[in-house]
């Protein structure tokens, strides 16, 4: 047999271990992030309270455009 032929399952393995090392390091910086900054649910009202009156200035302050109806 070819050498490549044996080294194919080798590299399909190895990239199979980087994902998974990948993966586990993701989550423990997903851990780690959440035990640093506990969500709590007025954290999460106060950030949609905020997004909203950035939605509503900008919408406030866009330049009015007539439209062409054909």
């Amino acid at each position: 047999m070819h050498s490549e032929t044996h080294l194919a399952p080798h590299h399909v393995r190895a990239a199979e271990l980087r994902a998974a090392e990948l993966r586990a390091e993701a989550d423990a910086y997903r851990l780690a992030a959440v035990a640093r900054h506990p969500r709590d649910p007025q954290d999460l009202r106060t950030r949609l309270g905020w997004t909203l009156v950035e939605v509503g200035l900008r919408l406030a302050a866009a330049p009015r455009t007539a439209v062409a109806v054909p």
